[in-house]
């Protein structure tokens, strides 16, 4: 099965999911839940974290917490890193509730390679805050975890680790309230879901929302859709006011007129090549922003072209050709 063909399938699967918890979050009283998904169902896994630190799944990491959970390996160059970063998004919009109220953790899928001090090298290249903990076991151990958590697809995660699925879960232990959730989630939408839905609401809210202020919403072109679901978790779009919660990569205002189209289409479609050949600009950036490697996220020459096409327009849109000259 073509890596296209897993995602279109994973977004089904989302979607079922996601209906599904919604009607059992309505329908099951939490004790019910909370005894289906207590100590008993749970696998007390040992794990040890980015520091060293010995902790067991259930008692240390998820009971009574509210939790992201993502499984990941650090020397994967497609899925893992644009996970990563997004939960870094979920992660600054959540500020300092995370290791507070809210728990992240991400485990190795690939223990053998993903010792303690490579997990905590990747957490330092995501500039990752506390209250995230990377971890790494017991092989057998862990796909058994996977398992009891619902991410692992048999035919998918059985072979080569290269091809494990897009898998994050968000849950409140305590009242048994679990989803499954894509990588490319919005992440204003997760920290929503992590801060207030799997909270039930308690804690409150110091926004005030004013209708005659909402921005006036059109649907998002095929190469706007490319960006803000693979791109924006790394880089902005002449977007300062955000830049903290995607400093990972430069921004890409204006990167059409700084490279050559030859050489971002390339980019685009095969970083990993490109970084194996030790192409002098791709070295260069790799090294400017803290050796973390650009992902492959498996474009094709349409989608290529339509990120690129977004690129252009919204260069010309926020910095005309007459201010570009002026600068």
């Amino acid at each position: 099965m073509g890596r296209q063909a897993l995602e279109s399938l994973w977004h089904v699967m989302l979607l079922f999911t996601l209906c599904a918890a919604q009607g059992a979050w309505a329908a099951a009283p939490e004790s019910d839940a909370a005894q289906h998904w207590g100590e008993s169902y749970f696998p007390n896994t040992a794990l040890i974290n980015q520091d060293g630190e010995s902790v067991r799944f259930f008692d240390d990491l998820i009971k009574d917490k509210v939790v992201a959970i993502n499984f990941i390996f650090t020397s994967c160059t497609d899925s893992c890193p644009l996970e990563t970063a997004r939960l870094r998004q979920v992660q600054k919009l959540l500020g300092e509730r995370v290791g507070r109220d809210v728990f992240f953790y991400s485990i190795s899928i690939d223990p053998e390679t993903d010792t303690p001090e490579t997990l905590k090298q990747y957490a330092a290249k995501f500039q990752v805050g506390p209250g995230w903990q990377f971890l790494t076991g017991r092989k057998d151990e862990i796909t058994q975890l996977r398992q009891s958590l619902g991410l692992f697809i048999k035919g998918v995660d059985d072979g080569n680790t290269k091809d494990h699925n897009l898998s994050l879960i968000i849950g409140n232990q305590g009242t048994g309230r679990w989803m499954k959730a894509s990588p490319f989630e919005n992440p204003y939408v997760l920290a929503d879901r992590l801060g207030k839905s799997l909270h039930n609401w308690k804690l409150a809210s110091t926004q005030t929302n004013d209708h005659a202020q909402a921005p006036t919403v059109r649907p998002p072109s095929a190469g706007e859709q490319i960006y803000r679901t693979r791109c924006s978790s790394c880089h902005t779009l002449g977007d300062t006011q955000h830049a903290g919660m995607r400093s990972i990569g430069p921004d890409l205002l204006g990167v059409n007129r700084q490279r050559d189209a030859a050489w971002l289409k390339r980019w685009l479609k095969e970083p990993d090549v490109m970084l194996a050949e030790k192409d002098p600009l791709a070295m260069s950036l790799y090294e400017q922003y803290n050796r973390l490697a650009m992902p492959n996220l498996r474009l094709g020459e349409v989608e290529i072209a339509a990120v690129l096409a977004y690129l252009e327009e919204e260069t010309d849109r926020l910095q005309p050709i007459q201010q570009a000259r002026a600068q």
